[in-house]
């Protein structure tokens, strides 16, 4: 496989139940091979991913003080700023090359749960940026919600099974920015070898080539997609849930040619994350003789606060 399988939302959506199951079956094959497909036919219009590009490079153009005044202390960096070599991949010692975002859920009609979530932090120097993001924010979920209603079927679900857990979930829009590099990187990369945590991940259009995934061969392959496609993967959560049947497929971003370090990449990836409360033991649909339960009993929000530490984002 040279490159990831193309899927069309818009298939799963209409009222063609050939179209329905021709979506849920190339979507499920890809998961159990790759882990990894392009989509189309999603919620989030050009315009809007345009106006959200362009506000997140205003924000990472601001003088690194006023960056800064935005990452709040003791939150693990759930919302805010979180500042250049921060974060390191699970295993890794080096920083990543990288400084983002993140806005976060804005709770509707669950007091608990909004008082459990930190706040979203308003940026001032930036107009709109907080209302453009919130807005792709909202068209990312609900294009996740679809997606995890297709898997839902596929793995023998009920079709909303994941919609208790999704709405009103622990979801994270992160963009992303990666300077330009000005020396060697003395074992770093742009984004070290690994995993993502949740549920499922929606990628939007990358500014810069970079993203490679591990095949079942162990070989590296360069993902692409049309600027209209989403790159949406299985995280780490979804695995556990369906006891492997689902692969949360090791990816990367490497740092570019020498003659191309003075490029700066951005991305704006979202992490469908489900409430604390949802149970991600294994799944008795994907359990038998062949398929043993793999992994120990444990909930969503206890696995993210470990994997938190593992990344060195919370003590």
């Amino acid at each position: 496989m040279k490159n990831i399988p193309s899927v069309d939302l818009s298939d799963f959506l209409s009222e063609n139940p050939q179209k329905k199951q021709k979506f849920i079956k190339e979507l499920g094959q890809a998961y159990e091979e790759i882990g990894f497909v392009a989509l189309k036919g999603h919620f989030l219009s050009d315009d809007l991913t345009n106006n959200l590009y362009a506000k997140v490079k205003d924000f990472f153009n601001l003088p690194q003080k006023i960056k800064e005044s935005y990452e709040i202390e003791g939150i693990g960096g759930q919302r805010g700023y979180t500042s250049f070599g921060k974060e390191s991949a699970k295993g890794k010692k080096e920083g990543d090359l990288k400084e983002f975002w993140h806005f976060g859920q804005e709770v509707a009609g669950n007091e608990k749960l909004k008082a459990e979530y930190p706040k979203n932090v308003f940026v001032k120097e930036v107009s709109n940026f907080n209302n453009v993001g919130m807005d792709a924010y909202k068209n990312l979920e609900k294009t996740a919600i679809y997606v995890l209603r297709a898997l839902a079927i596929y793995i023998g679900l009920e079709e909303t099974y994941f919609d208790k857990y999704v709405i009103n979930g622990n979801s994270i829009l992160r963009p992303i920015h990666y300077p330009p590099i000005k020396g060697e990187p003395k074992g770093a990369v742009r984004a070290a070898a690994h995993g993502d945590i949740n549920l499922i991940t929606l990628l939007m259009g990358a500014s810069a080539s970079g993203l490679e995934v591990q095949n079942k061969q162990g070989e590296w392959i360069a993902v692409t997609a049309l600027p209209e496609q989403l790159v949406v993967n299985v995280g780490d959560m979804l695995e556990r849930l369906t006891n492997n049947k689902l692969r949360s497929t090791i990816h990367r971003v490497v740092n570019p040619p020498r003659e191309e370090w003075d490029k700066p990449r951005y991305s704006i990836p979202f992490f469908t994350h489900p409430i604390s409360e949802m149970s991600l033991n294994c799944l008795p649909e994907c359990i038998d003789d062949t398929h043993p339960k793999v992994y120990e009993d444990i909930t969503a929000g206890e696995f993210l606060n470990e994997r938190l530490k593992e990344l060195g984002l919370i003590k």
